[in-house]
């Protein structure tokens, strides 16, 4: 059914050449922007888990008492 319906449109290569430049952009961009991050940054975000020196919330506030 929607081979037929792919057909009928036309020529749709445009949609797929649209939907790769923006993929490509997007992982460029993403890429660069990882790669001009600051290394102390990564550092600091990457040892977070295991760090317990510093808890974000130690006490939950339950909303059942």
């Amino acid at each position: 059914m929607f081979k037929y319906i792919l057909e009928s449109a036309g020529n749709i290569n445009w949609m797929a050449i649209s939907a790769l430049l923006t993929f490509f952009v997007i992982f460029v961009v993403s890429a660069v922007l990882a790669f001009k991050r600051d290394p102390a940054f990564i550092n600091k975000m990457a040892n977070m888990p295991l760090d317990d020196s510093n808890p974000v919330n130690a006490e939950i506030d339950r909303h059942e008492k």
